[in-house]
């Protein structure tokens, strides 16, 4: 099999042919004065750098084959193995792209067989639907029994995450919740200098030092892998030791000096998991190869800067440890490199063969389990549990409720329980959420269990996401709609595609509470009125909830909340602001809008299943579809347009994702005429996806809609002027029925 030598490897055959042997000594003596790297540790980590620069080779061989897809690589960052080695195989790590050396790693020191390693990264390369962990729908670094959670993320997305990971070990236990990983775990987290600069990456540093500031444990080392470069454009000399957070503690090694990164490493390991408390460890490295394959490095870097780098091969520099140590040969290293590179480009070889994914079911299956049949929520509650949570006074015997009573009293249940559930955010604690939601949760349930978090949506959502893995069920609040655009890409990029790319051994669990919409009466502005879901909806597997009254509130916060817990769903559950308080349906004092409380009694007949819609009225002529304050407003219109002849019905959707389609096809049948009330925008709104569904499904009736304009909120009454309006949804109701 004739695969081309690049540079890289014709240096590191004429560097290693070079080296002068040393005299030979005991392999249970360090490899050079001053470590305590041992020669036979040494050799064991040279195989594992070995294996990484290989499968490089590999994976370049395979590209040119047409047959793999994959090339970003791990040569010269093969430093990582000992890192892995300065950490026990139950500490969660989230490793970055040119981890190779670091997994290779962790699979032996759990057991594995060295063969079994490669493979993973192998059958990962030509996507392979074996792959152990993404089953060939992405190139990643994972497995479940490695406590290798796979990361997709470029650019830092799972910094948050890291230290989310970190507090939840400690918090955990804290609470008797059983957790995938013992109590003295540490997490880890590796990433690129580039990623440094990332406000990704400065909210997980941040939120690690704010925690231990605070006197909270928050195990995590962060590992920065310095090579100087983020594909082309140049990180400064000593950028990442000046800008790095003043609060983690600092350690900093030579990526290409082994010796040097086993001590250092193991060094700042000790220091996390003794002080329970975050630490920095920056890597110098080196990047061969290029970013990746298609990278032409000389269109941005001299042949001499190329060149020094080949110079520092952290290949070639173990494999002089070991020569100097007088452990091996240089003809003895070559010899192993040949044999090596030969039988793994034979396994790559192989791999290629292996089936690949071939249908849409085959893929999409790990993306979003649903199992409603085990959703629906057990009714079996310790009524001591619900008695002292409540005070005595149950408020299924409170009377009608608000909609933030009744998510209030809901929340309280959840807690009561399940002590793994978690409700956090910014104010959500003493102050009880700027709109009273949450008022009294912390009272009664314990700091452990109600807390406020720092001012940051990224922060907050990081500690969901590291919850979540701990086998915790976070329910974090997003204090506007608007502010969880600031960290939209740790739902999108980190939260929804865990379980899809690691089949589901992975999953993140969490009820994402976002105070939505318009219409506030006396505090407007566009970031306290967003309108805007375009984004939610457009996240694969992502459950979106939209409730408008007061009892589906309750029943779609318990549907969630089971849902997060039964199939690791992520739900993002919108709560209208301006239905918080409303009491009234027409009239005033006509107490219209409020519901009871139902008891656990009644939590199974009452149940509402993901993506069903709930129908009023049985009208013939006009389905007026709608969700959040739209449904208010579509109900008032409705009635006023009976009492002219008009027979309507109105269809609240409830799910805005996945949407009802069943239950809007069935309405929309019923009467052949649909008018759309969204108080989305009108270019990428809820209203585009309805009419779509519709149309896909063959409906041949009339379909007209109503949205808020394509603007931004105002301030004041001028926002009456964009947003969705009751006169609206009878004007175009009229001039539908004709």
């Amino acid at each position: 099999m004739l695969v081309v030598r690049d540079a890289v490897e014709t240096h590191f055959a004429e560097a290693v042919a070079a080296l002068v042997p040393g005299a030979p000594r005991d392999p249970g003596l360090p490899v050079r004065a001053g470590t305590t790297l041992t020669g036979a540790r040494c050799r064991e980590l040279f195989e594992f750098q070995l294996g990484s620069r290989l499968l490089d080779v590999a994976a370049r061989w395979l590209r040119e084959q047409g047959e793999g897809f994959y090339t970003i690589g791990s040569a010269g960052h093969e430093g990582n193995a000992a890192v892995a080695a300065a950490l026990r195989v139950t500490d969660p790590a989230l490793l970055h792209y040119r981890s190779g050396a670091f997994y290779l790693t962790r699979s032996a020191m759990a057991g594995r067989l060295p063969e079994e390693g490669l493979r993973d990264v192998l059958l990962g390369l030509v996507a392979a639907a074996e792959e152990p962990i993404a089953g060939g729908r992405h190139k990643v670094f994972g497995h479940p029994d490695l406590a290798v959670i796979p990361q997709t993320s470029t650019i830092a997305s799972h910094l948050p995450r890291a230290a989310g990971v970190a507090f939840a070990v400690e918090h955990a236990r804290r609470l008797g919740v059983e957790s995938p990983w013992p109590d003295d775990a540490i997490a880890v987290c590796s990433f690129g200098d580039a990623s440094v600069n990332h406000a990704s990456a400065l909210s997980g540093f941040n939120t690690a030092a704010y925690g231990s500031y605070q006197g909270l444990g928050m195990p995590v080392l962060f590992v920065c892998e310095d090579n100087g470069l983020g594909i082309s454009v140049r990180t400064p000399d000593g950028w990442v030791e000046a800008a790095h957070h003043p609060l983690l503690e600092y350690f900093e090694a030579d990526g290409c000096d082994l010796a040097d990164v086993h001590d250092v490493a193991r060094a700042a390991a000790e220091h996390v998991r003794v002080h329970r408390s975050p630490a920095f460890l920056r890597i110098g490295t080196v990047r061969l190869m290029g970013h990746a394959g298609s990278d032409v490095e000389l269109s941005y870097r001299t042949k001499r800067e190329i060149t020094a780098d080949l110079g520092r091969d952290p290949l070639v520099a173990t494999a002089r440890l070991l020569v100097e140590a007088g452990l091996t040969t240089p003809d003895e290293v070559l010899t192993h490199y040949e044999t090596t590179r030969e039988h793994l480009l034979k396994m790559a070889l192989e791999s290629s063969r292996r089936p690949r994914l071939t249908s849409v079911t085959d893929i999409m299956e790990p993306l979003a389990p649903r199992t409603p049949e085990t959703v629906a929520p057990a009714s079996a509650i310790a009524a001591a549990s619900r008695e002292k949570a409540f005070g005595g006074r149950l408020p299924e015997h409170e009377g009608p409720l608000t909609l933030s009573q009744a998510i209030n009293r809901t929340l309280a249940d959840a807690l009561a329980a399940h002590p793994d559930v978690l409700v956090f955010g910014e104010d959500v604690a003493r102050k009880g959420g700027v709109y009273g939601v949450t008022r009294g949760l912390q009272k009664r349930f314990g700091a452990n269990r109600v807390f406020d978090t720092l001012l940051d949506e990224q922060a907050v959502l990081g500690l969901a996401l590291g919850s979540g893995l701990a086998g915790l069920v976070p329910v974090p609040e997003i204090q506007y709609l608007a502010y969880l655009h600031n960290a939209l890409d740790q739902i999108r990029g980190e939260a929804a595609t865990l379980s899809f790319f690691s089949r589901g051994a992975f999953r993140n669990p969490m009820v994402v509470r976002v105070a939505s919409y318009a219409y506030q009466k006396g505090f407007g502005g566009h970031f306290h009125n967003d309108n805007s879901v375009a984004a939610l909806r457009d996240i694969p597997g992502l459950v979106v909830a939209s409730p408008a009254r007061p009892d589906d509130a309750a029943a779609m916060l318990r549907t969630c909340l089971a849902a997060a817990r039964v199939d690791g769903s992520v739900c993002v559950f919108l709560e209208p602001i301006a239905l918080y308080t409303t009491r009234d349906m027409f009239d005033e004092g006509d107490n219209g809008w409020l519901a009871p409380y139902v008891p656990p009694s009644r939590w199974a007949e009452t149940h509402v299943p993901v993506g069903r819609a709930r129908s009023y009225g049985d009208g013939r002529d006009l389905t007026i579809v709608t969700f959040g304050n739209g449904l208010r407003m579509s109900l008032r219109a409705a009635v006023r347009l009976t009492a002219e002849g008009h027979s309507c019905r109105v269809l609240d959707l409830r799910w805005l994702s996945p949407l009802p389609v069943e239950d809007l096809l069935h309405a929309a049948e019923l009467t052949g005429k649909v008018l759309i009330a969204d108080e989305t925008r009108r270019s990428g709104g809820v209203s585009e996806g309805i009419v779509a569904e519709l149309l896909d499904a063959g409906f041949t009736g009339r379909i007209a809609r109503v949205t808020s304009s394509d603007s931004f909120v105002p301030l004041g009454e001028a926002a009456r002027h964009v947003l969705l309006s009751e006169g609206e949804i009878e004007e175009a109701a009229r001039k539908l029925l004709g």
